[in-house]
């Protein structure tokens, strides 16, 4: 492995890597806009320039030393772009010199030329390269005096992505990520000079499903959300790490939230999963089911209700019934939590056999890339906690069977439309009792005895287990009535980093619960008490008793960006990463 000496620090490199990566492993981040990890290299914007030189050598091939004691280096005619340089033995390696600087502003200083003073209006601002970089590597003036460049502004290039020409640097990183990651080359500079900007192909528009990448990678202003544009700045957020729950890849996401509202949907790097990036029916779908049509409050026959009186409510309807005759619908749209507390009170509590979940397949939605078609983030993990009849008990293919023929005569559906299910929803709607836990008003919830509000993904605290069995820890980003302590201790951290923290205690506060919560309780109604009192002693309970999940815990999650199933034992190669925007809350 290479020798090298970056800023007088010495480091190993691995064989092959470029100036940049070798810097990344050492922990410094050298400046730069058209450089990704993802990408290929196209070195344009020549912000990464560093000073690269070599030991002198006497002619008995013994190092040269200075006058003041050190060795003397040769350094090169010309500065390096360190993203597309790679490293050789001995070579030393200067980013922080007179030199450097020198370059770095005159970068700077170009590319600011023409660039619009709009940071008061722009959606970047607050996450803009840019921005930070002139704060940073820039000696704050311009001798231009001249009129600017102006060019378009507000272009539609998909459904999705706007552009801003004056604002583009000319970094083709979009172009990059088209050809290659989208696998849509639509788009390309054109009227290259100073005029240059970015168009799509003649009679094309960029609407392949995962254009909105291009907004992350952008470093700059220039390409920004049509859904969230104008709607928050970036220090108005809280962001929190999650998964995305639109299909079984389980994309890792960070969600922004602004007064208890799902604002924004971004990815968050796993080489183990996502990588990069993360499909737009990702970003989009999430926001009505978080935000919109929820039930707020739960109810008896279609009154509202406190949570005493229905969970007590649903116990009286369980036990004027023989378990026979009741059926246990689950979800793999729920935590590992969720199924392992709705498997525990199917077998303890209610002690039926029927119980079985839906399975939500859509081949047209699914890619050679990252999306799927299973629709759920928890089908692996419904299988491997057991959410399916045993000994000839109920299931999803017979239940409508079951129903017409008066056997079934009570369904508890956990989070699932089952009478707007076109298989068996009729036949679903009249059974005697259903009993809905749900998130969102729909079909099921419109024609049940008893009506209990679920907590969305994005308000609990949790697993999910991907289609590679990788189980992966979300947090809760809303705040509920129910998890208000634990997210008034998560704000108590932000604290201590100065952010802007008033937009937590802004927003409504639903009544809901989370799934396993009111499993639990509808058990103590019944007089079988779990004795869960956090959704990490569920998973304690899950990695006691289930051999799959042996060995895992929330720490060990976290720290390894999730493990799979039945290897959490085993050691993981480590990755390398890049995250090209780093949001920090800001005041």
């Amino acid at each position: 492995m290479p020798q090298i000496i970056i800023d007088g620090q010495r480091i190993e490199a691995a064989a092959g890597a470029t100036i940049i990566e070798a810097a990344l492993l050492a922990e410094k981040t050298i400046p730069h806009f058209c450089w990704h990890p993802g990408l290929s290299v196209a070195g344009n914007c020549r912000m990464c320039l560093v000073n690269v030189g070599f030991p002198k050598k006497s002619p008995d091939g013994q190092p040269e030393i200075d006058s003041d004691g050190n060795v003397a280096i040769q350094w090169g005619p010309k500065l390096s772009i360190a993203c597309a340089t790679p490293v050789a033995d001995g070579m030393v390696i200067d980013t922080e010199g007179q030199r450097t600087e020198h370059a770095q502003h005159a970068i700077m200083e170009f590319l600011l030329i023409n660039h619009p003073l709009d940071c008061p209006i722009c959606d970047e601002a607050g996450q803009c390269k840019l921005q930070e970089y002139a704060f940073m590597h820039s000696n704050g003036k311009s001798r231009f005096i001249e009129q600017k460049n102006h060019k378009d502004k507000r272009v539609p290039l998909g459904p999705n992505v706007l552009f801003d020409g004056e604002r583009c640097i000319s970094c083709s990183r979009c172009i990059r990520f088209a050809d290659e990651i989208a696998k849509q080359p639509a788009l390309t500079f054109v009227q290259r000079g100073d005029h240059v900007t970015i168009q799509t192909f003649p009679g094309m528009e960029f609407d392949s499903p995962y254009s909105m990448n291009v907004i992350d990678i952008c470093p700059v202003g220039a390409l920004t959300s049509i859904d969230f544009r104008f709607h928050s700045r970036v220090w108005e957020m809280s962001f929190t790490n999650s998964v995305c729950p639109g299909c079984a890849r389980g994309c890792n996401v960070k969600l922004g939230i602004r007064d208890n509202e799902l604002q924004r949907i971004e990815p968050r790097t796993n080489m183990h999963v996502n990588e990069y990036w993360m499909c737009d029916a990702g970003r989009l779908e999430q926001y009505p089911y978080v935000n919109d049509n929820r039930i707020i409050e739960p109810s008896i026959k279609g009154k509202s209700s406190d949570w005493k009186s229905a969970l007590e409510s649903c116990a009286d309807i369980l036990k004027a019934y023989k378990p026979s005759e009741i059926m246990i619908i689950g979800s793999a749209r729920g935590t590992n939590e969720d199924i392992h507390a709705t498997v525990k009170f199917a077998r303890e509590t209610v002690k039926t056999h029927n119980i079985d979940f839906l399975e939500h397949r859509d081949p047209i939605f699914a890619d050679e890339f990252l999306r799927l078609a299973d629709r759920t983030p928890n089908h692996a993990g419904a299988i491997a906690l057991g959410l399916r009849p045993q000994d000839h008990g109920v299931n999803a293919d017979n239940l409508a069977q079951r129903i017409a023929k008066h056997q079934v005569k009570v369904i508890i559906a956990v989070q699932e439309d089952i009478v707007g299910h076109p298989e068996f929803g009729a036949n679903a709607s009249s059974v005697e009792h259903i009993i809905a836990i749900a998130s969102n008003h729909n079909a099921t919830t419109q024609n049940a005895s008893i009506v209990l509000p679920a907590s969305t993904y994005a308000e609990v605290e949790g697993t999910f287990t991907n289609i590679d069995r990788r189980v992966q820890l979300i947090e809760p980003a809303v705040t509920t009535k129910e998890n208000e302590r634990h997210m008034g201790m998560k704000m108590s951290r932000w604290d201590k980093l100065g952010a802007f923290n008033d937009r937590w205690t802004q927003g409504e506060r639903r009544n809901s619960r989370p799934t396993w919560k009111i499993l639990t309780g509808i058990s103590e109604a019944c007089g079988h008490a779990m004795k869960f009192t956090s959704a990490e002693d569920v998973f304690n309970d899950i990695a006691l008793h289930n051999q799959h999940f042996k060995g895992m815990n929330y720490a060990s999650l976290e720290e390894n960006q999730g493990l799979r199933l039945d290897k959490a034992s085993e050691k993981e190669a480590k990755a390398v990463i890049y995250v090209s925007h780093v949001l920090k809350p800001q005041v």
